[in-house]
């Protein structure tokens, strides 16, 4: 569905969130005399408004009967596609679909490599637009990584690396190239099953003409089968890493300990970035020397420095108990002290536990609304290291300061969503930088979103 057929037709904008707000411009400008209704909290209710005082501006959450009142609903990717006054709304003939999908029904001969996984995709997005731009390419970055696209309307880019997240796969036009970095449980207060997760997940599948998928994933590797054009990075016959490089094939390409972005998951994602490349007909090889001026994602494994006798590091952005791990196994041979927990959306911490259990930090602080369950599972396992639970993150970091050793780690890697604390991930990474002695204020957004 494109802007243009959404003239004169009953149309609402659900959330009002930075997607919902680019929407909103969207169709203002290409329809600058119809009337919209806007779905948003109550607390944004007045900023909404001053947005544009043509609105109808409705506060709290919809019901089915107010949003049957509309034959469109354009919905922020946050709110979940299974609510259920959404899905009785759908069914007596309410069309829902959003930002994303929209710009993808505007650009339909855009040349596109989208990217998704659990983890991974926004480190591999932003490193693949980097690599192409280091070859001349002028590369658009843009999507879930912290741009909507709707904001980059009518721009013009011979390359655009698109991040999705499992909410917006199945938004998506046709693709020239589509990544999976990795399928692990997540987001399933969204979509309400580990089964639907990974069906939402995998809609990427269907519209990408090739597909890349890391050939270290059995679950990936056993879905995407049947796929005609799919390719595979992390096997030894093409990108893949090996005794201290990136190598293709058997070639050594880049040195992992030259990559500013640390930790093995990152020299998987720069395989990822580089295959795409060479997916779509560019010139990987002469594009990799560019991985050394790449500069690390902010909350993903970001070290802040030394302070007070201690190293920290910032990981916020870990959200399941498996980027947890891949956190700790970067930091192999160190000291450290990991702080976990937060937002309790019922994930399976069992792996965690029996990693821990047979290769111990320095010692556990657990927080947050989840925290209480995660201690009682490493005590139940006898985890031999030394364990503490708190209510929040400041009391968290207090704790880590008296068990770790001078020199040692401070690893915010929480394994959890931020929502029983924070407004989201950014903002508990700021805080953990604050409260270990650093300026919060200096950890900024994604360098290179947008188009160069």
């Amino acid at each position: 569905m494109q802007l243009a057929a959404l003239a004169d037709r009953r149309v609402a904008i659900w959330g009002f969130g930075r997607e919902g707000r680019a929407t909103l411009a969207a169709l203002r400008q290409r329809l600058p005399q119809q009337r919209f209704t806007l779905f948003c909290s109550a607390a944004e209710v007045d900023a909404a408004r001053a947005f544009d005082p043509t609105l109808e501006v409705i506060g709290g959450e919809p019901d089915a009967a107010a949003l049957g009142r509309f034959e469109v609903v354009l919905k922020s990717p946050g709110i979940s596609a299974y609510k259920p006054a959404l899905l009785a709304a759908q069914a007596q003939g309410t069309h829902f679909t959003s930002g994303t999908a929209l710009w993808f029904a505007e650009n339909p001969d855009a040349r596109v490599i989208a990217v998704t996984g659990t983890k991974g995709k926004s480190t591999t997005s932003a490193m693949l637009a980097h690599l192409a731009r280091s070859l001349g390419v002028r590369t658009a970055l843009a999507g879930n990584i912290g741009l909507p696209l709707l904001e980059l309307r009518e721009q013009h880019a011979e390359l655009w690396v698109i991040e999705l997240s499992s909410f917006q796969t199945a938004e998506a036009g046709t693709l020239e190239l589509g990544v999976l970095t990795s399928l692990y449980e997540e987001h399933l207060d969204w979509h309400g099953s580990r089964e639907r997760y990974v069906a939402d997940k995998l809609r990427l599948v269907a519209v990408s003409r090739q597909l890349l998928v890391n050939a270290l994933q059995p679950t990936l590797l056993e879905h995407t089968q049947a796929h005609p054009h799919r390719l595979l990075f992390g096997q030894p016959h093409g990108w893949h890493v090996a005794d201290g490089y990136i190598r293709r094939g058997t070639q050594d390409v880049f040195p992992i300990d030259a990559l500013a972005a640390p930790g093995l998951h990152n020299a998987l994602n720069a395989c990822a970035a580089l295959a795409a490349l060479a997916a779509v007909g560019m010139d990987a090889l002469a594009a990799a020397p560019a991985l050394a001026t790449f500069h690390p994602l902010p909350h993903r494994l970001q070290p802040l420095g030394q302070h007070d006798g201690w190293h920290w590091i910032n990981d916020s952005i870990s959200t399941t108990p498996l980027a947890t791990l891949a956190a700790l196994e970067s930091l192999c041979g160190r000291a450290v002290t990991v702080l976990v927990g937060g937002h309790d959306r019922g994930l399976d911490w069992t792996p965690f536990v029996e990693a821990m259990r047979e290769a111990p930090p320095h010692a556990i602080v657990c927080m947050g609304s989840n925290g209480s369950r995660i201690a009682e599972a490493l005590r139940i396992a006898d985890v031999p290291c030394p364990l503490a639970l708190v209510d929040h993150l400041a009391a968290a970091v207090a704790e880590a300061k008296a068990l770790t050793p001078a020199d040692g780690v401070i690893l915010l890697s929480p394994g959890a969503p931020s929502f029983d604390q924070f407004r989201d991930y950014a903002e508990r990474g700021r805080r953990f930088a604050e409260l270990a002695g650093f300026d919060g204020a200096a950890i900024v957004g994604i360098d290179g979103l947008g188009i160069a």
